[in-house]
């Protein structure tokens, strides 16, 4: 006989008198076998487990009830019940149904609302759960009304999917943005508002404010509480360490969504710093030295900002003894009468750790050993805060990620672990780019690279140029830490065309280096390189006017230069920025030396040409140096500051020819913006581009942040430059202008719109190039 058994189908009214009944039933039978129908996402084996009832137990209705409970208390079950036969318990489960698919409309990209739904509960693969979709309705609404949306609208349909299936769709039809149109700052006095708003999350709405580096005065509620703690900052960095502000009060226009934001202000009075001390028994530290590097200075303006940078900074300085720990306490003396306060650092030190071990996470493509190779605090190590920091710089110098992090994890009172943590960005590129200008037309050019091919640390590249003047190939083989070791080796070879004004250059070549990292931050190489050239002069040589047309003459055959060049160089650089893409801090550095001896027959010396010696050797010496700067520590906005400068000279060869191939020139990106590219140059009576002997050129640039959520920045740029055959000002130039940086999807963008400022008659200008990229 077949009895049936379930917890939710029998009235409360029949339960006692059912159990009775069935108790009798079962009393003193044995629990001989139990099978389970209809679970899918159960085992047999774990059922049993949350059941337990096992064979051999008693058949005991009270405890098949419990069995039933927790059955349900899983969430997987709309339905769960029992039948007996004799000894045999068979247990039926309905269970719910499963969400094959969520799609949410309305709310921003998919990945975001996707990402806040799982952060809930509620996922693909998950059982349907009316409450738990509830719940993540009301999630989406409360989450838009944070970011400064009212009257949030989210319609929730479910599709079968098969029979055992469902799939959601969160329809959002976001509600009216919050404008802040007036926010007041009831008894500030001596801070102006444009300074006190400059931190906040909410501010008032600018004119313009639909422009990127404008305010939009768009509320973001949720941090509303949070900006009284940002103003009473402000006033702290100001010296007004007694100021008091209340919470905001934002009165909203539900008819117009405006709204307006109150704060009551007590400024207090203004404090300068009295006395500074440090108090410290660290071994190897003086108190008298550490004194001077502090940037809160006796009898200036307390500014609560610099006393945190100082405090870290003397937690850095006591670090690099191996004081992984140290903590440094301010202790501030105000005297409102005097209106100063005197501050006391005390120096916790802690005890001297060494590194116990490295653990690397986050690296799905790049090798352990690779990112190893740039760390430079190791097993056994005594900890150095100034190491720690250095490798952090110098992976994110490699190009290879887009964020590090490297945290210390406590082992014993002596001991850490370095936890290093990296989230890798793509280092394959297939880029394109190009520009337009008057002479050269379209250009494009592309090539396909890796800086971190199958993540090894190799850098390869393959490229070509194609435009209306040019066809260039390349391939170069990098590999900057060969065996893991201080040491670098490359290969390159190239195949370049180039019609410029009044030749065609046409090249082989290739080149080999060996190099070797010293000092951390310097890098030496020596090389050998190979050129075979074919330079040929343009048919329309030969000065004249036609129709407006300027043709050139080329009396001396200065353009059919025929030759071989074999090479020696040597280089010496340095590098301590912090970031590959966008540097904030450090200097770039390289001196480069080529010695070049050139052999062919010279058939284009003639009688007058002044060069009828053939071609001979030379010596060329080159170098770079940028600087980088960001003022985020000082004025609490993203500014960078770049200086940048080259300079190349060519000596040797005086009676002998150097060929127009080698000789220099100026403009376009890489010296002066604004002018087409090695447009710039010494000239013959006939107004043949010669090429010089000596150029520099030297830019300033700022860069401000357009937009961080999609990685957009803007820069303004001054370029001076200056060539010349005998001195380096015989020819000057200079240009302004901006450039529009975006780190894309597609890769690096850059929009440059320059303005030439002391373009001569016979300049060449450009006022736009581009560059662009697509990353695989």
């Amino acid at each position: 006989m077949i009895k049936k058994i379930s917890l939710f189908k029998v009235l409360p009214f029949q339960i006692l008198v059912s159990w009775m009944l069935i108790g009798s039933l079962l009393l003193a039978q044995k629990v001989t076998q139990i099978k389970f129908e209809g679970l899918a996402h159960l085992s047999p084996t774990v059922a049993k487990e949350i059941a337990g009832i096992r064979v051999g137990d008693e058949i005991n209705a009270g405890k098949i009830n419990d069995s039933i409970k927790n059955f349900f208390s899983q969430g997987y079950f709309k339905d769960v019940w029992v039948d007996q036969n004799g000894g045999v318990l068979i247990y039926h489960f309905k269970e719910k149904l499963a969400v094959a698919n969520i799609e949410i409309k309305g709310y921003g990209s998919g990945d975001d609302g996707t990402k806040l739904l799982e952060g809930i509960g509620l996922k693909k693969g998950d059982l349907y759960d009316d409450r738990r979709v509830k719940k993540a309705k009301r999630t989406l609404i409360a989450k838009l009304e944070s970011q400064g949306y009212y009257d949030t609208v989210v319609d929730v349909s479910t599709t079968p999917v098969g029979e055992s299936s469902v799939s959601l769709v969160f329809d959002v039809n976001k509600g009216e943005k919050i404008i802040i149109q007036k926010q007041n700052f009831v008894g500030a006095e001596k801070l102006d508002q444009s300074d006190i708003e400059l931190d906040l999350a909410n501010k008032e709405k600018d004119w313009f404010g639909w422009m990127p580096w404008r305010n939009n005065g768009e509320a973001t509620v949720d941090q509303l509480e949070y900006d009284a703690y940002r103003v009473k900052d402000v006033y702290m960095k100001s010296g007004y360490l007694d100021a008091y502000v209340s919470k905001p009060l934002m009165r909203v226009d539900f008819g117009s969504y405006n709204a307006e934001v109150d704060y009551q202000i007590k400024e207090g009075i203004q404090y300068r710093v009295g006395t500074i001390g440090i108090t410290q028994e660290v071994a190897g530290l003086n108190t008298e030295d550490l004194k001077e590097l502090l940037t809160l200075k006796e009898g200036r303006i307390f500014n609560i900002k610099r006393m945190r940078k100082d405090i870290k900074l003397l937690e850095e300085e006591v670090g690099n003894l191996g004081y992984a720990f140290a903590k440094v306490s301010p202790q501030m003396h105000k005297d409102p009468e005097q209106k100063i306060i005197n501050l006391q650092y005390v120096v916790q030190p802690g005890d001297v750790v060494t590194i116990n071990d490295v653990i690397i996470a986050g690296n799905d493509t790049t090798k352990d050993r690779v990112i190893r190779r740039y760390i430079y605090l190791a097993p056994g190590d005594k900890f150095n805060a100034r190491d720690l920091k250095d490798s952090k710089n110098a992976l994110g110098r490699t190009g290879f990620f887009e964020n590090v992090d490297i945290q210390s994890q406590r082992v014993s009172a002596d001991k850490i672990n370095l936890l290093v943590n990296v989230k890798e960005t793509s280092t394959g590129t297939i880029s394109a780019g190009g520009g337009y200008g008057s002479y050269e037309g379209l250009m494009v050019n592309a090539s396909i690279s890796d800086k971190n091919i199958f993540g090894s640390g190799i850098n390869t590249t393959l490229g070509f140029e194609v435009s209306k003047i040019s066809t260039n190939y390349n391939i170069s083989f990098v590999n900057p830490k060969v065996w893991d070791s201080m040491y670098s080796f490359g290969l390159s070879f190239y195949k370049k065309q180039y019609e410029y004004y009044n030749f065609t250059q046409d090249q082989l070549g290739g080149s080999i280096t060996l190099g070797r990292e010293f000092l951390r931050h310097f890098h030496a190489s020596v090389g050998a390189g190979y050129v075979d050239n074919q330079s040929e002069a343009n048919d329309n040589n030969t000065t004249s006017f036609v129709d407006g047309n300027i043709t050139f003459y080329d009396p001396y055959g200065l353009y059919n230069d025929k030759y071989k060049k074999s090479s020696l160089f040597a280089s010496i650089s340095f590098d301590n920025t912090d970031d590959y893409y966008v540097p904030r801090e450090g200097m770039i550095a390289s001196i480069n030396l080529e010695y070049a001896s050139l052999s062919g027959d010279d058939f284009n010396s003639t009688v007058g040409s002044g060069e009828e010696n053939g071609y001979g050797e030379f010596i060329k010496a080159s170098g770079k140096f940028g600087f980088y700067y960001g003022l985020n520590d000082w004025i609490d906005y993203d500014l960078i500051l770049r200086v940048k400068a080259r300079a190349t000279t060519i000596e040797g060869g005086d009676n002998e020819k150097l060929p127009i191939a080698e000789k220099l020139f100026l403009g376009g990106i890489g010296s002066v913006r604004g002018y087409q590219p090695y447009s710039l140059s010494p000239e013959d009576e006939y107004g043949n581009r010669l090429g010089g002997r000596k150029n520099a050129s030297a830019t300033i640039e700022a860069s401000i942040p357009l937009s961080e959520a999609a990685k957009m920045r803007l820069a303004f740029f001054y370029d001076y430059g200056m060539i010349g055959e005998n001195s380096f000002n015989e020819i000057t130039r200079s240009s302004a202008g901006m450039v529009v940086e975006w780190q894309s999807g597609f890769g690096p963008i850059n929009l440059v719109f320059a303005q030439a400022l002391d373009d001569e008659i016979g300049d060449e200008t450009a006022v736009f190039e581009f560059s662009m990229g697509t990353k695989f």
